[in-house]
């Protein structure tokens, strides 16, 4: 083990004894057995969204929204929109307001990475998403992962962001097997013949450029398997019930008519639907051939001497900059003729 690995390593360890904390030792040992269970990552590709700064601030970056976008552009698209709602109802100042709509009107011509506007540096950013895998398939929710206060199966609002506010802090506190994951996770780059060179070779650099990892709130999603491969289905949740609920309504709700089941369908999956939602804690649920398991989520963002990580060279666009909003003049008049 090099030195620095295990400094870092005994660091974590004698913090996690000072604080003297039973139950985190209670979720040291969880991840300790789901290390045995579930040994493999099994990494799905990157991930995008915004980070800020203050120009006169030297603190760590700041999330401002779901590290979860799929492509670079997506999250610049995130940042127009930001902007342009700022120039709308944050400011009357005239001054202010056409410095927004500057770094809206740029945004909406080139693939920019970075802006500085009133004193606030913006930038995407590019993570990794990857989850633990083992003999049976991809890592479920630990008992340990908290679960809602409240977990009721009914529609609600969408759940408060664990991403918004999260600090880019290498230093922030951490369990000892987390802080091995990020240390073992600063040398991960991206190998085989699957991937473009070029894709390969950024991923090196990354290495070099960007050598400190922070992981981000883990978070729950739903895959789906048939055969060997498994495939994600819905979006991210903070919480296993969160993505249980999301799961249930998927069979009985969204699935019916997204992929136009016909009655026999439709109710079989309502009937494994009402099993897997009486069961309460369930993390699978299996329909004919589909294996739908409710799983652990995990993501990490590199780290350099100026901050977080920005897409890539080689990260895969579909999408090009655009008009997203009406033209907006100086003084906050909307004009939707232009």
């Amino acid at each position: 083990m090099p030195d620095d690995w295990k400094r870092q390593i005994d660091a974590l360890h004698s913090d996690l004894v000072r604080r003297d904390d039973p139950a985190a030792w209670v979720s040291e040992a969880d991840a300790v057995d789901a290390s045995y269970l579930y040994p493999q990552l099994a990494v799905r590709g990157p991930v995008f969204g915004l980070a800020a700064r203050e120009t006169d601030d030297e603190g760590p970056w700041r999330l401002l929204g779901d590290v979860t976008e799929g492509t670079p552009q997506q999250a610049r698209d995130g940042l127009n929109s930001l902007l342009w709602f700022k120039a709308k109802d944050d400011t009357d100042d005239r001054e202010e307001r056409r410095a927004l709509l500057s770094a809206v009107a740029r945004l909406e011509r080139e693939p920019v990475n970075e802006l500085t506007v009133l004193g606030t540096r913006y930038r995407v950013i590019r993570g990794d998403e990857f989850a633990r895998s083992g003999e049976d398939g991809l890592e479920p929710p630990r008992p340990t992962d908290p679960e809602p206060a409240d977990p009721s199966w009914e529609d609600r609002p969408s759940p408060p962001s664990q991403d918004v506010g999260f600090t880019l802090d290498p230093g922030r506190a951490e369990g000892l097997m987390a802080g091995a994951l990020r240390i073992a996770l600063r040398g991960f780059t991206y190998t085989g013949d699957h991937f473009p060179p070029a894709f390969r070779e950024d991923s090196v650099r990354a290495v070099r450029d960007h050598p400190e990892v922070v992981l981000l709130p883990v978070s729950f999603g739903v895959a789906e398997r048939r055969g060997e491969r498994w495939r994600p289905r819905g979006a991210l949740m903070p919480t296993p019930h969160d993505a249980r609920r999301l799961l249930v309504h998927g069979m009985t709700e969204f699935w019916p008519l997204l992929y136009d089941f016909d009655d026999a369908e439709r109710t079989e999956f309502a009937h494994a639907a009402a099993e897997f939602r009486a069961a309460g804690r369930a993390n699978e649920v299996v329909v004919r051939d589909r294996c739908y398991r409710v799983c652990r989520v995990e993501r990490m963002v590199r780290l350099g001497p100026d901050g977080p990580e920005p897409a890539r060279p080689s990260d895969v666009e579909t999408t090009e900059p655009m008009k997203l909003h009406p033209t907006m003049d100086e003084d906050g008049v909307i004009h939707y003729d232009d």
